[in-house]
C-alpha cells in the first residue's frame, strides 16, 4: 500500500542530475527543466564528478554525457547503477551522434535510455517526468533501429537475457506491441483495456523478466526473435 509520502513522491517532480563536460549545455538544460518547475540538484563536468553527485544527493533521474573526459558517462553510469540497485536513479545517456555505438554499450551498463543533445525543450522536459516510472525512457521506435543496426551483429554480446515461457499469452501480445513502439493508451486502445490494465501487465512482464524497464524489454523483444528484425523470417505469429 502506498504511504502519503509515497504518493507525495510520485506526484512531485524529478530530482535531476545534469553530467556534461560542455558548460553551455549544462546550462542549457539547467535553465529549461528549472523554468519547468523541475530541481536540478547538482551538475558534473565528468564522469567523477557524476558518481559522486548522484551518490550524493540520489537524483530520481541523472542526464548524463556518454563522451567525458576522464570517466566517460559509460563507466559512470555501471558504478551510479550498482550502488543503487533496485530503484535508484534513472540514467538516460545524451549524445550528439543518432545511433551511436555507444548508445548500446550504455544500453548494456544498465542505462534507461538515449537522448540526442538538440531535443526541443518540450521533449526534454516531457522525457525527464516519465523516467522515474519507466513509461517512455526513450522512443521504442528508436530502439529498434538501435537492435536493428548492432542486435544481428556476432560481435555484440546480448543485451539483457530472459525467458518469455513464463510470460502468459496476453503479456506476450502486450510485449509484441511495446515492441512496435506503442505508448500505454495506444496499447490500451489496441487490445480494448483500461490503462491501468496495461500498466498492470507492462509491470508484470518486466518483473518476471528480471528486466529495469521498457527499453530492455523492446531489446528483449528482438533478440529472443518474439520480434523480427527486417529481413528476418517472422516468429511466434508475427
Amino acid at each position: 500500500m502506498n504511504t502519503a509520502a509515497d504518493n507525495v513522491a510520485e506526484h512531485s517532480e524529478p530530482r535531476v542530475l545534469i553530467a556534461d563536460d560542455q558548460n553551455l549545455v549544462r546550462t542549457g538544460f539547467r535553465m529549461i527543466l528549472r523554468e519547468a518547475g523541475i530541481p536540478v540538484v547538482a551538475e558534473a563536468a565528468d564522469g567523477g564528478e557524476a558518481v559522486a553527485a548522484a551518490l550524493r544527493y540520489r537524483p530520481d533521474v541523472v542526464l548524463m554525457d556518454i563522451r567525458m573526459p576522464g570517466m566517460d558517462g559509460l563507466e559512470a553510469t555501471r558504478r551510479i547503477l550498482a550502488a543503487q540497485p533496485g530503484n535508484g536513479s534513472r540514467i538516460i545517456m545524451l549524445t550528439t551522434f543518432d545511433l551511436d555505438r555507444y548508445v548500446y554499450e550504455a544500453l548494456a551498463a544498465g542505462a534507461s535510455g538515449f537522448m540526442l543533445k538538440h531535443v526541443s525543450p518540450e521533449y526534454l522536459i516531457a522525457t525527464v517526468r516519465l523516467v522515474r516510472c519507466g513509461d517512455a525512457l526513450l522512443a521504442p521506435s528508436i530502439t529498434r533501429r538501435l537492435v536493428e543496426r548492432f542486435a544481428s551483429h556476432a560481435s555484440v554480446p546480448p543485451l539483457v537475457h530472459g525467458d518469455l515461457a513464463g510470460l502468459t499469452p496476453r503479456e506476450l501480445e502486450v510485449l509484441r506491441l511495446l515492441a512496435r513502439g506503442l505508448s500505454n493508451a495506444e496499447l490500451a486502445a489496441e487490445l480494448t483495456l483500461s490503462e491501468a490494465t496495461v500498466k498492470t501487465h507492462v509491470a508484470n512482464i518486466l518483473a518476471k523478466l528480471q528486466l529495469r524497464d521498457r527499453v530492455q524489454a523492446v531489446v528483449l523483444a528482438y533478440q529472443t526473435g518474439l520480434v523480427s528484425l527486417p529481413g528476418s523470417p517472422a516468429v511466434g505469429g508475427q
